[in-house]
């Protein structure tokens, strides 16, 4: 195909912004259009080591964030593990971290446009993006606009209810280094507790085809106190999550003749985590790098051989993660009782956490090593201990 020479980019968050720098840092005309630019998205707003090791420009960034290093999990029956995270986890807000991705593409020489985007007419090398105040020419559109926006139909099939997730939460003044996370019954979702530079992002997300966001809001109210929260000074949000199905993931078109879409816009988020930003990052790359080397077909074959099979191995087994049981119980509450009871198993989730265990060899990792962590929650179960005090 021609090369392309003017890119229009829909959405100024981590994977538009990214995505624009990259390009036009390598002589490529960017425009980015987005009708706030940086602000406050609700969401915890965590990077994983995996994410920072691979770009390290957001580890060594001199902007405002929060090192986490301790995690806290809570099982629907009350019972709680905290321990320590070796790789230590950055809390951005999104203000700061959009902020910091806008600066840069501004500087490699992104032309920023504080517009919201109307239309889109035209076919492949030859778009036009209609705005209130004109219209522009691009050969490529990337639509990078996040879940909700009203151009994916321009492009593709609308994904029904059963792909998203709902979030609600709060911004709530204070300060501290551990992330809590909080399961409940019958919810498949968790409550966060993500502490960023200067307040916490405090949520709640479930699927949206379960409970109403009324209902999600009245969940964490009722929590906050067993945090050492309240409402004061706080700000309320709500939001969906893109959580997509298998078959969505596998047959869901995210890329064609003369555009492609990144980030929550092709709903690239881990079905159990939510984890939305190393995604987004991976998938504004991938579409770089087939863009920069003149063959935008191959952005869905990039993605399928990076981090898709990983997000249907999520997908696959989210429900089973909420709902279903292992080792005579709830999933959830073994794995919480697993990560008290055995050293062993808490290495496999402070890997989970780093981004450093994948889905793709987790059973296996976890069965190879069930011997061992048998062992050592035996050894250390409650009545274990009482007989060892005993006369």
């Amino acid at each position: 195909m021609p090369a392309l020479q003017r890119i229009a980019i829909i959405g100024g968050g981590p994977a538009g912004a990214l995505a624009a720098a990259e390009l036009a840092r390598s002589g490529l005309e960017v425009l980015l259009f987005d009708d706030k630019l940086a602000w406050e998205k609700p969401c915890g707003g965590g990077l994983t080591d995996k994410a920072l090791a691979r770009w390290p420009f957001l580890r060594d960034a001199q902007v405002e964030r929060n090192w986490v290093s301790d995690c806290e999990l809570i099982a629907p029956s009350g019972r709680r593990v905290g321990f320590p995270l070796e790789r230590h986890i950055a809390i951005f807000s999104r203000l700061a971290l959009n902020g910091l991705l806008l600066d840069r593409a501004r500087n490699a020489g992104v032309q920023l446009r504080r517009e919201r985007v109307l239309q889109i007419d035209g076919g492949s090398g030859s778009w036009t993006v209609q705005t209130p105040t004109g219209s522009y020419a691009a050969d490529f559109v990337v639509l990078a606009a996040g879940a909700r926006n009203s151009l994916r139909h321009r492009f593709t099939t609308p994904l029904g209810p059963e792909n998203f997730m709902v979030a609600a939460g709060y911004y709530i003044p204070g300060n501290h280094h551990t992330v809590q996370i909080k399961f409940l019954k019958n919810l498949h979702g968790y409550i966060w507790i993500f502490p960023r530079a200067d307040h916490f992002s405090a949520g709640i997300c479930g699927r949206m085809q379960g409970k109403s966001t009324a209902e999600l809001r009245r969940l964490l109210e009722a929590s906050l106190p067993e945090f050492g929260l309240n409402l004061d000074g706080a700000t309320f949000y709500a939001h969906i999550i893109p959580s997509l199905t298998p078959s969505a993931l596998r047959e869901s078109a995210f890329a064609g003749d003369g555009w492609a879409m990144i980030g929550d816009a092709a709903g690239f988020v881990d079905a159990i985590t939510g984890e939305g930003l190393y995604y987004a990052l991976r998938s504004a790359e991938l579409l770089t790098e087939a863009l920069l080397a003149h063959a935008p077909e191959k952005y869905p074959v990039l993605a399928k051989n990076d981090f898709l099979p990983e997000l249907e191995r999520a997908a696959r087994i989210a429900e089973r993660f909420y709902a279903g049981e292992w080792l005579g119980g709830p999933v959830v509450e073994r794995m919480i009782q697993l990560t008290q009871r055995s050293g062993r198993f808490r290495e496999i989730m402070r890997d989970l956490f780093s981004g450093a265990q994948e889905y793709a060899d987790l059973r296996n990792r976890v069965y190879e090593s069930l011997p061992r962590i048998a062992g050592e929650a035996v050894v250390n179960a409650p009545w274990n201990a009482f007989r060892r005090r005993a006369p």
